[in-house]
C-alpha cells in the first residue's frame, strides 16, 4: 500500500487578524501528482511555506514523510526537492556549481543524470548565475531538483519563465518522477499543464480548499458540451431535464448536459436514430471557472 508523502490536515494560518488558509485538507501519495491551483493571493504559497517549515501553523497540522513539517524541518529537507517561481542564485558561482551543491545535499550525485539533464534542458553549467535570464536560472533549480535523490518534489509554479519546448521537458521528468514512486506538489496557474500531469487536484480560493479530488470526480458535478445529429428532427427536447443551452438547427443540435443525465439524454435522442454524436467534457479551466466566476 502506498504512503503518503505529505498530510496536511485542518491547517489554518493567520497573520494578525487576516487568516491565509483555513481548514485545509488533502494529501499526496508515494507516486501520485497532485495539482494544487488557485489565482495570485489564494494562498498556494503560504501552504508550500508551512510544509518547508518556514512558516508555523497557527492551528492543525503538516506532515511530510509522517514527520512534523515545523519540528523536524532540517531532516525533511533532505529528502525533498523544492522549485519555487522565481529563483535567486549566488551570482559568483557557475549553474553548475549550484546543481552541485544542492544535489550533494540529497545522496550521491548521479554525473550521468546530471549531464542529461543539462542536454535536455539546453543549460549551459559553465555560466556565472548573474549572467543566466528568468528562464535559465529556472533551469539550473529543475535541473538540481530532478537530478537529486529526493522522494517528494515541492514545485511552486516551477516552468515560470520556460518556452514551451522547456515545458514539454520538464513535464517528462515530472512523469519519469511518478513512474518511480515519489510524490509531487504541483502548484500551477497553467492550468492545461496540471490537466496533463496531474492524478488529484485541488482548487484553493481565498485560503480555503473549495474542491479536491480526480479531473473525473470533478468533471461528474459539471456538464457536458454535446454535438448531436439525427435521422429525424427531435422534438419536446427544450425543456428536457438537466440539459441548457441548446441550439437547435433542423436535426443538428449542441448543447450542455449534466453529467448524471447523460443517459437519460441519450436514451431520448436515440429514438430519432442518432447519426452523429461527439461529447467533450469541461477542461480544467472550465471547472476552475465555475470557482471563480463572480457572476
Amino acid at each position: 500500500m502506498k504512503k503518503n508523502s505529505l498530510e496536511i490536515t485542518n491547517l489554518t494560518k493567520n497573520f494578525g487578524k487576516f487568516t491565509a488558509l483555513s481548514d485545509i485538507n488533502l494529501k499526496v501519495r508515494e507516486g501520485e501528482v497532485f495539482g494544487y491551483i488557485g489565482p495570485n493571493g489564494a494562498g498556494k504559497t503560504t501552504t508550500i511555506r508551512v510544509l518547508l517549515g518556514i512558516l508555523k501553523a497557527t492551528k492543525g497540522t503538516a506532515q511530510v514523510f509522517g514527520l512534523d513539517a515545523w519540528k523536524n524541518a532540517v531532516e525533511i529537507h533532505k529528502r525533498i526537492a523544492y522549485v519555487p517561481g522565481d529563483v535567486n542564485l549566488w551570482p559568483n558561482m557557475t549553474g553548475g556549481e549550484v546543481i552541485d551543491l544542492f544535489v550533494a545535499l540529497r545522496g550521491k550525485p548521479n554525473k550521468e543524470r546530471r549531464e542529461k539533464l543539462l542536454k535536455d534542458f539546453d543549460l549551459d553549467p559553465t555560466k556565472k548565475c548573474r549572467t543566466y535570464s528568468k528562464g535559465n536560472r529556472q533551469k539550473v533549480a529543475l535541473v538540481a531538483a530532478f537530478a537529486s535523490e529526493a522522494n517528494l518534489f515541492i514545485l511552486d509554479e516551477p516552468t515560470s519563465g520556460l518556452d514551451p519546448l522547456m515545458e514539454q521537458v520538464f513535464q517528462e521528468c515530472v512523469l519519469e518522477q511518478k513512474n518511480n514512486g515519489k510524490g509531487i506538489f504541483l502548484s500551477s496557474h497553467i492550468l492545461s499543464e496540471v490537466e496533463r500531469l496531474c492524478d488529484r487536484v485541488g482548487i484553493i480560493r481565498e485560503g480555503k480548499l473549495v474542491e479536491t479530488g480526480t479531473l473525473k470526480e470533478m468533471r461528474h458535478l459539471t456538464r457536458n458540451t454535446i454535438h448531436v445529429e439525427t435521422a429525424k428532427i427531435v422534438d419536446g427536447f427544450e425543456s428536457f431535464k438537466g440539459v441548457y443551452d441548446l441550439n437547435k438547427k433542423q436535426n443538428m443540435l449542441t448543447f450542455q448536459v449534466d453529467g448524471n443525465e447523460i443517459g437519460a439524454v441519450i436514451a431520448y435522442l436515440s429514438g430519432y436514430e442518432i447519426t452523429k454524436l461527439d461529447s467533450t467534457p469541461p477542461t480544467l479551466e472550465e471547472l476552475f471557472m465555475l470557482h471563480y466566476d463572480t457572476n
